[in-house]
This record gives structure tokens, sequence and C-alpha cells, in this order.
């Protein structure tokens, strides 16, 4: 059987989840902003779902949860939907050189609209110091974005301080949350944050259905153009099947979060606590204690990340290079580099990620098969070999 320890690339749907989303198929519910009994039995279900992801990030009202197609709409909704609702006003943009590609193509996409970018650097263990945000806004600074999680090394930010610096500044403040929503307790009253991106996956629900928390009052315009779903923010009819699963999805999520992280937390531990018994030479990447609890970056000196993901393939385990978005990319991971790690070090990293299906025998053989593993690529090396 395989071991699956690539969460973060794709987490196995809750049983709950599929049941319900089975469920929802056999009703054959009709388009909910139909104006009949059909269209009234839908809307009740979407709502039922917006309210259940309201209540996992503690968002007071449902009308500020808008459903998307996933994460990468989320992202690109928020970042643009707030440049063009707020161009009048000023053209720069503040974030970090840790972000997720959605938003750097994004920004990117910006720049050509003659949009200004800033990036703030981070620390050794991916931190972003809030002061450097601060001395990067500007008269004509419109938004600030910096992610609440990074999906390759696991730091998460200090988002609640650096929203009191936005918030002083009047100034709008999004935060790239798809890593983090329901794996981690999550408020967006104490966050700050006038937009919020998540996914559904991330706390086993459907891939292809995400979301934004977009706080009362703040301007964004619509990333789509049409219709006037998603309290006219996002057209489209919704991808209604996709959105009840999540729903149940967030319900589990907020339910079981304390057990979820008690388990997760100690594979962690156990991985880290053996690791030195199976290899040597390595580096652990991101902040020790304030990151997500169910990732390892590993970085292995020597030898390729690539390498070892196919070889533990043929052992049926799964684990990733970096984020599963950016891999097929020959260029090191932006990342790894910004936390001044070398391009050779960064192109032997792995990242582990686990959830509540895994157990603490499949971290024990995990290890058995990387030590192997490392101990073959070495042998191969010619850096290994000129080391030694």
């Amino acid at each position: 059987m395989t071991i699956n320890l690539d969460h973060i690339s794709a987490n196995p749907l809750l049983p709950e989840v599929k049941e319900a989303m089975i469920e929802a198929i056999r009703m054959d519910y009709g388009n909910p902003s139909s104006q009949h009994k059909a269209g009234d039995r839908a809307m009740a279900v979407l709502e039922k779902a917006r309210e259940s992801m309201a209540n996992l990030i503690n968002c007071k009202n449902t009308k500020e949860i808008v459903f998307t197609s996933g994460g990468t709409e989320s992202v690109n909704h928020a970042v643009k939907g707030a440049a063009w609702a707020k161009s009048k006003k000023g053209r720069h943009i503040v974030t970090s050189n840790i972000e997720h590609n959605a938003l750097i193509r994004s920004l990117r996409r910006l720049k050509t609209m003659d949009y200004r970018i800033t990036s703030v650097s981070v620390d050794d263990n991916g931190l972003v110091n809030p002061a450097e945000v601060a001395e990067a806004i500007t008269e004509d600074t419109i938004l600030v974005s910096i992610m609440h999680s990074n999906n390759e090394i696991g730091t998460i930010q200090p988002i609640e301080e650096i929203g009191k610096i936005v918030k002083e500044r009047k100034i709008l403040f999004h935060t790239d949350a798809v890593d983090s929503v329901g794996l981690v307790p999550m408020d967006v009253q104490k966050l700050g944050v006038d937009i919020l991106s998540f996914a559904a996956n991330t706390f086993y629900g459907p891939s292809g259905v995400g979301g934004l928390y977009i706080r009362r009052g703040t301007p964004l315009w619509p990333l789509l153009d049409g219709g006037v779903q998603e309290n006219n923010k996002r057209a489209g009819a919704e991808n209604l099947i996709g959105i009840i699963g999540a729903g149940v999805a967030a319900d589990h999520a907020k339910k079981d979060m304390a057990p979820r992280l008690s388990h997760i937390r100690t594979l962690r531990e156990k991985l880290l606590a053996e690791l030195p018994n199976a290899i040597d030479e390595y580096y652990i990447n991101g902040h020790s204690d304030i990151c997500l609890p169910n990732l390892v970056s590993l970085s292995i000196k020597y030898i390729e990340g690539e390498s070892i993901v196919l070889m533990l393939d043929d052992e049926d385990i799964s684990v990733s290079t970096r984020s599963a978005c950016a891999t097929g990319s020959l260029r090191a991971s932006h990342v790894l580099l910004s936390i001044g790690r070398s391009h050779e070090d960064a192109q032997g990293t792995l990242v582990i990620t686990f959830g509540p299906d895994n157990s603490e025998e499949e971290i024990e053989r995990f290890l058995k098969a990387l030590k192997n593993v490392v101990e073959t690529l070495r042998r191969m090396s010619p850096l290994y070999a000129k080391k030694n």
C-alpha cells in the first residue's frame, strides 16, 4: 500500500465528504439562481455550505464568503481585484519574496499595467519582519499581500502584527491562507485581514473548490464578468456539488481540528527525532516552532530531490520536492534561495507532508527507505565523491 507523505499536493477526500457529494448528485439539485422550488433547494444547501465555511474562520457575516474554483483563482481575484478597485488611489503593492506562484504571476501581470511591486525579504527561517513591511509602504500603496503560511517550508507569518500596521495606514490587506485554513486555527477577526484566500482540498474537501473571505465594505472588482452570483463578486453558476463537499469538510475541520493537530504533531516530532539515525548532512528549512504542523522541508546535501522522489516512489512512498504548482521547473526554488540555501542544496530538497491518515509505522518505513535511497544516490554523486 502506498504511503502518502505528499498531502500538500493532494489530500484524500474524507469519507463523509464523498458521501455528501454522491448524495448531492442523486438529489439532482437545480441552479441556485433559479427562481423556482428546485432553485430554492439548491440555494439552501449552498448557503449551508457558506455558513460552514464562515464558522471555520470565524467570519461573522456569511455574505463575506465567496466561493471560487480553488486557491489559484482566489489569489488572482484578491490581488487583481483589489488593485483594479484602488487604481485611482495608487499603483503600489507590497508583498514578500517567498509567495506562491499564483500571487507572483498575478503581480507580474499587474506590472505590465504600470503597477509597482515591492517585495520584502525574509530571514533565514522564512519570516517576514513587520517593520520592513511598514518601511516599504508609501503614499500610493494600495495593497499589502503576505501569505499566512509558506507551502514549501511551512513558516507561518506574523499576520496579526502586520495587519495592525496595514490597518493604521488604511491600506487593503490580503493573506494567502490556502495551506492554513482548516489545518490550523484561523480567526479573521484577530488577523485583521480584509481579504483571505482558501482552498477546500487543504482540509480534505474536493479539489476545484476554494474561496475568499472579503470583509464587508472592501472594494474588490470581480475577476469574472457575467451574472450576479456570489453576492455579485464572482460570476458563473456555482460548482454546487463541490461546494457541498467543501461545506462538509469545513464542518469536520472545525470539529476535529484538535485531535488532528495532536496526531500530526506527534508524527512530525517522530520524524525529526529519528531523522539523524537515518541520514546525515541535511538542513531542516523553515521556522522550527512557528510553522505548519504537518510539513517538514528537508534539504539533503550532494544529491537531487527529484531522484529521491522517484526512488521513493518505487518503494510506494509519495513525497514532493516543492510546490506541486512548480513541479517540472528546472529552476531552484525561489523560497529556498530566499532563506539562504545554495542552488545545490535547494535542488536536494524534499517536502514531506502528512495527515490524519498517516501512522507512526509509516514514518518508520519512510525513514528506512530514505536511508537506503540516500546511500545509493550518494554513491553515484560526483559532489559526494569530491567531498570525500
